[in-house]
This record gives C-alpha cells, structure tokens and sequence, in this order.
C-alpha cells in the first residue's frame, strides 16, 4: 500500500479546470487533456504552503537554488552533465516551440515534424508565419518509428528546424537510443535545429525501456539541441506554469532569448518553487505513481482488448495518454459520439490522424472504470 493516496477522487468542479470545464453542466466524464486527477506530491504541496506564508508575491527571477536542481536532476536521473548557464525559464512548453519557430526560421521557412504529434507541434509554426512539413511516423510491428525516406523526401531548403516528440504524445513510445541517433544525424546533415521535447521522460510505464536524452548524445548533439523539459507531466503540476529549457549552445540560447523577448512572461514564484520541490524531493511519489499508471494501463489494455476488440490500442511504453484506432467504428464524429456517451476524449484530427482518439487514464482507478464504462457504451451503440 502506497504512503501516498491516488485514491481518492478529488471533485475538481469550480476550481477553474479547464479539464473539468469543458463539460460543466453535462454528463460527460473528462479524459482529455493531459492532465492528471490526482492530488500533487506532498513534498510539492509543502513548499508551496511556505511560498504562501512568505505573503510577497513579486516578480521572480529563478534562484541558483531553483537552477542547481535543474542541475542535479538532469545528472542524477538522466546522466546528463550540464551547466547553470545552459537553462532557460518559461511559463510552459507550448511558449518554447513558439519561441523556436521564431528564433530559427525567418518568415516563410519551415518545421518540420512527424506526425501524429501532440498539436502545438503543429499549430506553433503557422503562428509564427512559418511553413509546416509533416511526414508520418511509420508501423514497425507493433510500434512507431521514424520514416527516414520520407523525411529525406520531405525536407527542402526552406526547412530549419525538426520537432522531435521523445517519449512520443499521442503514441506512447520511446524511442531507442539508435532512433535518437538517427534523428541527430538526419539533422545535422541538413543544418537542423532540434528541439527535443522531452516532457513525459519521467512517465516510462515499461521496465524494458530507458529514456535516452538527446543532449547524451555527444558534442555534436548538443551543439544542435534544445531540451525541453517541465515538471508539469509528472508531478501534476501544469498550473504552476514552470518549464526549463536547456540549450548548450550559446548563440542557439542568445537566438531563443531574442525570440522570446518582450513576448512571454516570467515565472511565477509559485512555479519555480514547485519545480524545484518536485525535482528535489518528489522521486518517491513519482514512483508510487507508475505503479498505479501501470495498474489503469493494464485495466484500460485488458478492457479494450477483451470487450471491444474492433477498437486497436498497441503496446505503450510511456506516458499515461492511450492512442486508440476507432477507425473501424465507421464514426464521422468519433469524440461527439463518445462524449454522446459519457466520456470526452482528445481528437485525432488534432495530432494529424483522424479516426483516432487519445484518453488519459492520469486518474484514481475507480474513476477510470466509470470512463471505461462509458467507452464501452459508446462501442456497443457504434456497432447496432
């Protein structure tokens, strides 16, 4: 039995969630947006309380304390040697691709990514009056990986920068240190920017795999890389805002800060206080965590499996966002006719793969058997 309580299902309603939100006043149970239902680490919520009875909350600029975390988690979890100097805040990782596109592209010129890929990798580009090349993850067994004949075919002069999803949102792979490799060589050979959104590295929901940062690669990878990361996936902690990103090269990190200037907002205390709690003291909860993700993993796999196997759900190794097939369904409104149902889902439409749906079982079990249940009935109808 776990000191921790994942549990309890916590109500959740007038609290301003934007997952919950969605569906005020309606009979639908959220399972979308990556957002976990469970209550924060303890060692989180401490902290914050001390945050709270400090009573000033002004502008806040990250402490060596805040940084040396960065540093010591990046090393003791990742193997990965970096420099203070090397970080840089943002209220969010959907800032940093924005900032990105904008740093290494001039109007007009491209990113390029593979999709299905977790929508502001998509939309980031448009935004910043860029191009967008897509090129389609490809089927190896049971599981994605990269199509190299079509990104070489895909990419062109314009092109600058590639998004690289690792551990991959909505597929839920990690891929190999070979994979990796393969991406830094592809982006090295064509003058690529790389930003490596690392996020979910913390979620590996399978022993038989390790996350292998792009910044362990070697010099020449980092001299490409940007790695983004946040504590907002793993610990529950998406509201505080607090991202880091890690750029070892000095004129690619002076690029991004121009990018970024005058645009995004500092961190709020309450971010980087978070962060660094979670960094330094959150490991036992996160481990307590990934067995219960593993536990509504199991449950979620053995349900669709068994009860509607016209539905595919492949295999994960990471993340607790499950990729599911409902193409054979015949649906034209595959997430109207769930949340018809009782449960909202993400749209496949959003992360380039139409007919598919993401759900998030980030949730206490007992929750997820209630969503399952509205799953199923959905199934059920789709098939009379």
């Amino acid at each position: 039995m776990s000191e921790f309580d994942f549990r309890t299902v916590v109500d959740r309603e007038n609290t301003g969630s934007l997952k919950w939100d969605k569906y005020r006043g309606k009979t639908v149970l959220p399972f979308w947006v990556a957002d976990m239902d469970f209550i924060s680490p303890p060692a989180v919520l401490k902290t914050l309380h001390e945050r709270v009875e400090h009573g000033v909350f002004g502008y806040t600029l990250a402490r060596v304390e805040d940084e040396q975390a960065v540093v010591d988690y990046m090393v003791r979890v990742h193997g990965v040697s970096i420099e203070r100097e090397w970080i840089l805040w943002m209220p969010g990782l959907v800032p940093a691709l924005n900032a990105a596109a904008r740093a290494f592209c001039e109007p007009g010129e491209a990113v390029l990514t593979c999709t299905p890929v977790y929508p502001p990798f998509l939309t980031a580009p448009a935004y910043q009056d860029c191009q967008l090349q897509t090129v389609p993850l490809k089927w190896e067994g049971e599981r994605y990986t990269f199509d190299f004949v079509g990104l070489e075919a895909a990419v062109t002069a314009e092109t600058k920068v590639f998004y690289l999803c690792n551990p991959h949102n909505p597929g839920g792979r990690v891929f190999s240190e070979s994979e990796i490799r393969a991406v830094v060589d592809f982006c090295l050979k064509h003058g690529l920017v790389l930003i490596s959104d690392e996020i979910h590295c913390d979620l590996l929901l399978s022993d038989t795999v390790s996350h292998v940062p792009t910044l362990k690669l070697g010099e020449a990878a980092e001299a490409i890389t940007l790695g983004l990361y946040a504590p907002s996936k793993t610990y529950n902690v998406p509201g505080l805002a607090c991202s880091f990103i890690i750029i070892p090269n000095a004129k690619l990190r002076t690029r991004f800060r121009r990018a970024a200037r005058g645009m995004i907002t500092e961190v709020n205390c309450f971010g980087y206080a978070g962060c660094t709690a979670a960094l330094n003291d959150g490991e036992p909860w996160r481990k307590a965590l990934i067995e219960v993700l593993k536990e509504n993993y199991a449950l979620l796999y053995s349900t669709v499996l068994e009860q509607m196997p016209k539905v595919v759900l492949r295999p994960m190794e990471a993340t607790y966002l499950a990729w599911l097939d409902v193409r054979s369904l015949g649906l034209a409104d595959p997430v109207g006719h769930f949340e018809a149902h009782g449960i909202g889902l993400s749209d496949g439409a959003f992360f380039g793969d139409p007919g598919w749906v993401r759900l998030n079982f980030g949730c206490p079990t007992a929750h997820l058997r209630r969503g399952l249940e509205c799953l199923l009935k959905g199934y059920t109808a789709a098939l009379a």
